[in-house]
């Protein structure tokens, strides 16, 4: 009869328990929702699964990687055209900091406009 009364007390705990353990069993790829991919992830899609295989994904980085190199050639050929002032297809220390002196003005320009920007919302939102 003690016996009994134990099981019956401890029961309930052990029945709880094995209810918090359970999830916790799980593998945790049948738990993760699945994400959507990214428009430009799409992109890269070729067999339409939702997925990125390893050779998506390679090309995804080669395309990457070569539109990053076209853009620092883009701003380097920029950068001659407008601070080259001796013309000899290289940056001298003061054409150098001319560039970065322009460059500083145009950030703390953007940072004055967002800041502009932000105030108008702030007075139409009170």
């Amino acid at each position: 009869m003690k016996a009994t009364r134990s099981i019956l007390i401890l029961a309930p705990g052990l029945l709880a328990l094995s209810f918090l353990l359970v999830p916790l069993a799980a593998p945790a790829e049948e738990t993760a929702p699945e994400k959507k991919l990214t428009k430009a992830q799409e992109k890269y899609d070729t067999d339409k699964d939702g997925k990125l295989s390893d050779e998506e994904k390679a090309r995804a980085k080669e395309d990457t990687a070569a539109k990053a190199k076209l853009t620092r050639e883009e701003h380097l050929k920029q950068a001659l055209a407008k601070y080259d002032a001796n013309q000899n297809g290289k940056l001298d220390d003061d054409e150098k900091a001319r560039m970065k002196a322009d460059e500083a003005a145009a950030k703390e320009a953007r940072k004055a406009e967002k800041e502009a920007k932000k105030a108008a919302k702030d007075a139409e939102g009170k």
